[in-house]
């Protein structure tokens, strides 16, 4: 059977989306960040990588609301990547009780703060506006059991860099995951910071 070894209701999920059979990417991407060490995803567009990346952290958070502070959090590039990311995440949690919140920069901190204070289990957003959501504790990173990076080919600027690295010295302990097409050099970098004794997969 494809997708063995998962919650029931993500698996049951998978089938109602009609998701037969898993792509390469997924075959090893699923099962490597399920190990539960740090990933480096490494795949062409249309691959199955965002997929792997919600099938993984639904089943790293048991499919299921837990606190108020959010155990996932997934930065994208900007305010569309981040809609169509959550798009994507409530097709598989429309009948689970996760808890998917989306936040970037044009939209006003303060209704940010309310919003998540009221209880997120999955927060997607962009490098600067988390780093001020956490520098305006409007955010609590210490419940974080997965930081993810999607389509992380967009981390070029110095700005984003650093408000990812600065952010990762402030969680005390997490799995860290970067999606992307190709290995650039930067992306390498980040092992100085967070993707310690990662494992990468290629395809």
């Amino acid at each position: 059977m494809a997708f063995r070894k998962l919650h029931p209701a993500l698996k049951e999920i998978i089938t109602l989306l009609n998701i037969e059979t898993p792509t390469p990417f997924q075959q090893i991407g699923i099962k490597k960040i399920k190990s539960g060490a740090n990933v480096y995803g490494i795949a062409p567009k249309d691959s199955g990588k965002t997929t792997s990346l919600i099938i993984s952290i639904l089943q790293k958070l048991q499919c299921a609301p837990e606190g108020n502070a959010p155990r996932a959090v997934i930065i994208v590039e900007n305010k569309e990547k981040a809609i169509a990311l959550h798009t994507k995440f409530v097709e598989f949690t429309r009948y689970m009780g996760i808890r998917v919140y989306m936040g970037y920069e044009k939209l006003h901190i303060d209704v940010q703060k309310s919003e998540i204070f009221m209880g997120v289990d999955v927060l997607i957003t962009t490098p600067k506006n988390i780093y001020q959501l956490f520098l305006s504790n409007g955010v609590s990173l210490s419940q974080l059991k997965i930081f993810a990076i999607s389509e992380a080919d967009f981390l070029i600027q110095r700005g984003d860099l650093m408000a990812i690295t600065s952010l990762s010295e402030s969680i005390k302990k997490c799995q860290y995951v970067v999606f992307a097409e190709k290995m650039s050099p930067k992306l390498e970098r980040l092992q100085d910071y967070f993707m310690i004794n990662s494992a990468k997969v290629i395809v």
